[in-house]
């Protein structure tokens, strides 16, 4: 699978880079390899990196992990607002 980021280029899907995502944002890694998993294991050829988001964002909430989502979301909000 690919991922499609914003600025429109395409990426390999690396597994790894989901982790360490999700670890980051407090999530413990067994969770982080199961959501890395389950992305893996979808059909898709390309997924946009939002997308990506989303399906991580309500697995980690679906398991109880609504912290890690709002950490994810100030690193990102924080992003941003460093770019602006």
């Amino acid at each position: 699978m690919e991922i499609k980021k914003r600025d429109g280029s395409l990426e390999a899907f690396m597994p790894e880079k989901v982790v360490v995502s999700i670890v980051k944002s407090g999530a413990p890694y067994e969770e982080a390899r199961s959501i890395a998993e389950s992305l893996s294991k979808r059909s898709e050829s390309t997924m946009e990196s939002s997308m990506l988001r989303d399906h991580i964002h309500s697995e980690l909430k679906s398991r109880g992990f609504t912290s890690a989502v709002e950490e994810w979301n100030k690193y990102e909000q924080s992003k941003r607002s460093s770019t602006s």
